[in-house]
């Protein structure tokens, strides 16, 4: 790992991981950020979601940046809630989510970095990945499609992917969207009672659900192994949906603040144009 930020009362400083972090279900629920009122925690999140959109203008403009933010997190953790929750409002000219789902023969056929590497921001674009490379040694460790060996090789490719993307001028974070046992029991049963949201409810989360242990050992293996100041992992307590979103859109909206955003600089000669 590498320093952490001076400034500790940054939701950046209070949501990134460390080597001493370990996922285990005891503080998925807690909520630093919340007031107390889950009306004013939503207006909160909205009013940074709104200033997402206006900084998200000013990146596109100047297309001198990229950035990449992954949504990784068990199933019903709220990846696609937070996607629209948070960024719901950006203009969609600028912005992009790509959902990954499980590879394609093709996709199979290329090493694992291959169709992620196809989906890369362009120059002022912003690319959400919903579930992403971090699948690759995740839900394959943990069913043993892979040994142990490839498993460290595939973190070594992660960093240098991730490094390389840094270094070409791509910011990049990464949430880890973290709910409990109990949490995820809860919006599965309520998948299953509500004939609305049955479109949603998936049987073979049934089955990933049995290796819960052994899914929250990936994953603090995953974010010792790939975090690093060009490509930090926030850790993001998820049981409440509205603290999630505020979380993420704290995050988010600190960044684009911090780079100190500017549009082109201005052509003086069209002050002379005439439309007719």
């Amino acid at each position: 790992m590498g320093a952490r930020h001076k400034n500790d009362s940054t939701a950046s400083a209070q949501f990134r991981s460390s080597a001493r972090h370990a996922v285990n279900d005891d503080a998925a629920g807690a909520k630093p950020l919340s007031s107390g009122d889950k009306l004013a925690d939503r207006a909160a999140t909205l009013a940074l979601t709104a200033r997402i959109a206006e900084l998200q203008n000013v990146f596109f403009a100047a297309r001198a940046r990229k950035m990449i933010i992954v949504l990784q997190g068990m199933d019903t953790s709220g990846k696609d809630g937070t996607v629209k929750g948070v960024f719901g409002s950006v203009d969609p000219l600028g912005i992009r989510s790509v959902a990954f789902k499980a590879p394609t023969t093709v996709e199979r056929e290329h090493d694992f970095l291959w169709r992620i590497h196809s989906q890369v921001p362009a120059q002022g674009e912003i690319v959400i990945f919903n579930r992403s490379h971090y699948e690759d040694v995740l839900i394959t460790r943990v069913h043993g499609w892979i040994d142990e060996d490839e498993c460290k090789r595939r973190y070594a490719h992660i960093r240098d992917f991730e490094r390389m993307l840094a270094e070409t001028g791509t910011v990049l974070l990464k949430f880890f969207l973290h709910i409990s046992k109990d949490e995820q029991k809860r919006r599965l049963e309520d998948r299953i009672a509500d004939p609305t949201k049955h479109w949603k409810f998936d049987p073979q989360d049934l089955q990933e659900r049995k290796s819960w242990t052994e899914y929250q050992d990936a994953y603090t293996r995953a974010l010792h192994a790939t975090d690093a100041d060009h490509a930090p992992w926030y850790v993001i307590p998820a049981d409440s949906k509205t603290h999630r979103n505020l979380a993420v859109a704290s995050i988010v909206a600190e960044t684009l603040e911090g780079m100190k955003l500017a549009f082109p600089d201005a052509h003086p000669e069209y002050a002379s144009l005439t439309i007719t």
